[in-house]
């Protein structure tokens, strides 16, 4: 013997008019309880209709983009009354194949997803179909932020965790960019059927996850919140880290004669009202070496096949502000004076430490100076801003004895700390351009200041 019932709209509040975002059923489907059979979404929040009995599809009363408003009819299903008695009080599936031997047939499915990237089917146990339960995917803080979060329903992210998939790496081809299960089920046969792009190959690290330590048994602990600004560049750090082969060249530069210069020029800065810092001096100095060696002056194309030499220069500056690191951006450096990017620099000095930043101010950069002579050190290895392929760590610095062939004298030395990447720029290359910028600095008089 067999029941119909109605699926109605629940309580949805004082919404009207809610639209179907996606029908997850046919008629004909066979259904579990607490199935979801379609997925309405608000102006805040999007919900599933479940069914409330397992049962069979006989009628579907709505489509996709349908709008649906409380107690409208979903669907009907058919419930067997006579499955619904023999079913067992515990709700437990029986295990399939029980006491058989074990099948050698060809692998799953879910064993040929294993090792794709971006698909992740370590689990220590298959999901079930009753529960729906599922680990979740890891996610970093670019896809948390809400500007960087992923556009798809509770069902589709169900799916996508019962699969393994990274949500953040497909691409949503549904209204306003919404990932539906079509899109899912595509980057899956995509990932199966192609090989790894060379933006992901290299980067399927499986590395053990972090240890969970309650430090609190230890003693007395303050959580504190990341800032935005150290949430978003602290995962750019980390992928500019591990996807890019870094090699770092230190070398010092004599710049003596370079301060007694910049010295006797500070008043005529503050009469322009700027300061006139080394800082100004090394931006002119990695202009010249990077006309001299274009190959710094460029960036990998997205295929990764090809490079982008560039014919502007502007030059990415690491400001420390409370909030954490940002890189403002000074454009055609080659065009402007000492004195010019001076001002230039204190004025986006300030608002980066203020907060107040454009965008597009920290966009565009071809090569960043990140200096910490005003703090110490002696040396450090800078991370490459990527798509830029190098960058200039700067430390303090200070009187070494130098031999001038006849006898040792005192001399103002500044170490220099390039980090390059090595896929673009090979070693000889690398040396010759830090010794190139130190000599710069040594013979400043030959700049375009």
């Amino acid at each position: 013997m067999t029941n119909l019932i109605e699926i109605k709209v629940p309580d949805i509040g004082d919404f009207d008019g809610i639209p179907v975002i996606e029908v997850l059923v046919v008629v004909g489907d066979s259904v579990e309880a607490e199935q979801s059979l379609v997925t309405l979404e608000s102006d805040k929040a999007t919900m599933e209709v479940p069914a409330p009995v397992a049962g069979v599809i006989r009628e579907l009363h709505v489509a996709l983009d349908d709008a649906v408003s409380e107690h409208d009819i979903v669907a009907v299903i058919e419930v067997d009354e006579a499955a619904e008695s023999t079913e067992p009080e515990t709700g437990e599936l029986p295990e399939p194949n029980k006491g058989q031997p074990a099948e050698t047939a060809s692998p799953t499915p879910q064993q040929a997803l294993a090792r794709q990237p971006g698909i992740n089917t370590n689990r220590s146990t298959p999901p079930s179909t009753a529960s729906r339960q599922s680990l979740p995917v890891p996610m970093d803080a670019n896809a948390i932020l809400p500007s960087k979060a992923v556009y798809a329903s509770p069902a589709v992210r169900r799916f996508a965790r019962e699969l393994g998939v990274d949500l953040s790496r497909v691409t949503g081809s549904s209204r306003g960019g919404r990932i539906v299960r079509d899109d899912v089920t595509a980057f899956v046969k995509s990932v199966l059927t192609s090989k790894a792009s060379p933006s992901s190959a290299g980067l399927g690290f499986d590395l053990p996850a972090p240890p969970k330590v309650n430090f609190s048994r230890y003693g007395e602990v303050e959580t504190q919140s990341l800032s935005k600004i150290q949430k978003v560049s602290g995962a750019h750090l980390h992928r500019n880290w591990v996807s890019i082969p870094h090699v770092t060249q230190n070398d010092l530069a004599d710049i003596t004669d370079m301060e007694i210069y910049r010295k006797s020029n500070t008043d005529k800065a503050q009469k322009q009202g700027s300061k006139l810092t080394p800082l100004v001096f090394l931006i002119k100095a990695s202009v010249a070496a990077l006309k001299k060696f274009p190959t710094f002056n460029a960036s990998l194309d997205a295929s990764h096949e090809n490079l982008v030499v560039k014919k502007y220069f502007h030059i990415g500056i690491a400001v420390d502000t409370p909030a954490g690191l940002v890189v403002p951006v000074i454009r055609d450096c080659d065009q402007k004076d000492i004195f010019q990017l001076a001002a230039e620099l204190a004025d986006l000095s300030q608002r980066a430490r203020d907060g107040k930043l454009k965008p597009i101010e920290m966009q565009g950069g071809c090569f960043s100076i990140s200096s910490l002579g005003g703090i110490g050190g002696t040396s450090f290895t800078p991370i490459i801003n990527a798509p830029e392929v190098a960058i200039l760590g700067v430390s303090r610095s200070n009187i070494r004895p130098q031999w001038d062939g006849e006898a040792f004298q005192p001399r103002l030395m500044l170490p220099l700390c390039l980090s390059y990447d090595h896929r673009v720029i090979d070693g000889a290359n690398g040396a010759r351009f830090t010794r190139y910028l130190a000599v710069c600095l040594e013979d400043f008089k030959n700049m375009d200041l």
